[in-house]
């Protein structure tokens, strides 16, 4: 019987090889293939085919399908740690199983107590809120939880496989995780359909498919009537370069030279946006072209917010500034300061490429651990708003986007725009770009706000409330996108009242459970 089987038998083997290859096809679901539709599918399966395990057995099955979730869904990893790590291809890739193997935790979690709480020794729990209550409800917690867990990686939540599906407009009232709680209750109708009961899918399917038409329906988002025009400035520097100090200037300049061209009063340009980083320098070293970039942006009414390297008493921090007019085309012109004020420090650092655990133990290992400028310090979690010629905007860099409640903290009921930055050159031709789009279309989705996305070598883009992209310039190429975006007003039910209610509503379904467990 599959109880008495050991995981080593070649029943049990051929199992978990089935479940890696169902999880790793949920990498279809995610850009650049967008393929919606395999992640309940591969979800439901992986139910139907664990169903008669016991939790020992689920713990291994559960595993071994989040292995392959992660070993291919981000094995774009891998570039970084081999192009720009200085390690051996054998040590990267093993670096990078590590990683999908830690990942492929929390999966593990939520097959394993799926499994437990919902059968005893005496008892087993009602099959409909096994699979659309607790399992769905758990599936959530743990993709939160591995959103938050030592700094978090809430990258490829089952959520973001709907960002350009038909559910996609729900995520202005349930957020990305709330999406993953409609996936996994799709699995679990989809289960309960191979046990012939056929009621969930007849009742789901059809009020999935009603909520679909009727979210944008009830969007309290709506066009203000107001416009502006911005300006985001691919540079497209090698990355191999970006750090060299042979570098610095001919890079700063060929960003003005870039700009340049929307000095025509004709043109107008209300906003030029620089990427990540695009001054590669603390501001001390670059005094002089900030002073002449500020006073140019003033002379031609507009502001340039651009990445620098920001540095205060000993710390260094991974920032954003605002050069030229602040509050107003026509303000006074005035030299740049740089005393902190209408900055914005990243909060959410990545691990190894901004700063180093254990940083005296590792950074001796290898040169992987000595990626430049890996020891930046955190700025506040909740930071003021930019604003630049009056307009307010909630920024975030590069990582900091994947987090739906840190933008969320961003986000007032004076912001015009989100703005988020990147540099994912060190990631070349990868999918790992293309998915941080993604996910940066989402949070346009959750805050019902416009979104610009300034990177070094793309993708450069401009997102509309609804998650589509309206502009954008292709990858590996230098260029300008300059557009008109309109603005809109009100607040998305998300934004009111975030993760909370989805949060609490799972933590009662598991509580269930665990009644359930207890009753023996």
């Amino acid at each position: 019987m599959l109880k008495t089987q050991s995981i080593y038998s070649p029943l049990s083997i051929a199992r978990l090889v089935t479940a890696f290859i169902a999880g790793a096809s949920t990498a279809l679901s995610f850009a650049p293939y967008e393929i919606w539709a395999i992640f309940p599918l591969a979800l439901g399966f992986a139910l139907w085919q664990s169903q008669a395990l016991t939790a020992k057995q689920n713990l291994y099955y559960w595993f071994s399908f989040g292995f392959g979730c992660f070993a291919i869904g981000i094995s774009w990893v891998h570039v970084s740690i081999d192009t720009f790590g200085g390690m051996p291809i054998a040590v990267s890739i093993s670096l990078m199983a590590l990683l999908a193997l830690y990942l492929a935790i929390y999966p593990a979690i939520c097959g394993y107590l799926v499994s437990k709480l919902s059968r005893t020794s005496k008892h087993t729990l009602n099959p409909y809120l096994t699979y659309l209550g607790i399992f769905p409800a758990l599936w959530v917690l743990t993709e939160w939880l591995r959103g938050w867990v030592l700094t978090g990686f809430p990258w490829i939540w089952a959520g973001y496989s709907q960002t350009l599906g038909p559910l996609s407009e729900l995520a202005s009232f349930i957020g990305a995780l709330g999406l993953s709680f409609v996936v996994a209750l799709v699995a679990g109708s989809l289960m309960l359909l191979t046990q012939k009961r056929l009621l969930p899918v007849l009742i789901i399917l059809p009020v999935l498919t009603l909520s679909a038409w009727i979210a944008p329906q009830l969007n309290p988002i709506t066009a203000s009537g107001k416009s502006v025009k911005v300006a985001l400035v691919q540079g497209n520097i090698a990355q191999s370069m970006k750090w060299e100090p042979d570098a610095l200037w001919p890079t700063m300049l060929k960003y003005m030279d870039l700009t340049r061209e929307q000095f025509d009063e004709a043109s107008s340009v209300d906003i030029v946006i620089w990427p990540e980083a695009a001054i590669p320098a603390p501001e001390a070293m670059v005094e002089d072209f900030l002073m002449n970039a500020n006073q140019v942006a003033n002379i031609n009414n507009m502001a340039i917010i651009s990445g620098i390297i920001s540095h205060q008493q000993n710390d260094f921090y991974n920032s954003l500034i605002v050069l030229g007019n602040y509050q107003q085309k026509h303000q006074t012109s005035a030299d740049y300061v740089g005393d902190g004020s209408n900055q914005f420090k990243k909060h959410h650092l990545l691990p190894i490429g901004e700063f180093v655990p254990l940083g005296d133990l590792l950074r001796p290992i290898a040169p992987f651990f000595n990626l430049p400028m890996s020891s930046f310090q955190q700025g506040d979690y909740t930071q003021p708003n930019l604003t630049a010629l009056g307009y307010h905007i909630a920024p975030a860099i590069c990582y900091e986007i994947a987090f739906p409640e840190q933008v969320r903290a961003s986000v007032t009921n004076e912001t015009d725009l989100l703005l988020t930055v990147s540099n994912d050159a060190w990631f070349g031709a990868s999918n790992g770009p293309l998915q941080h789009m993604e996910i940066a279309q989402m949070r346009a989705i959750e805050m019902g706000k416009p979104l610009l996305r300034g990177t070094n070598n793309g993708i450069t883009a401009v997102v509309d409330p609804h998650g589509r992209i309206t502009d954008a310039i292709p990858q590996f190429e230098t260029g300008v996108l300059v557009t008109n975006i309109p603005l809109y007003q009100g607040q998305t039910w998300f934004r009111k009242f975030g993760q909370s209610p989805l949060l609490i509503l799972c933590g009662l379904l598991t509580l269930l459970g665990v009644r359930n467990y207890f009753r023996r």
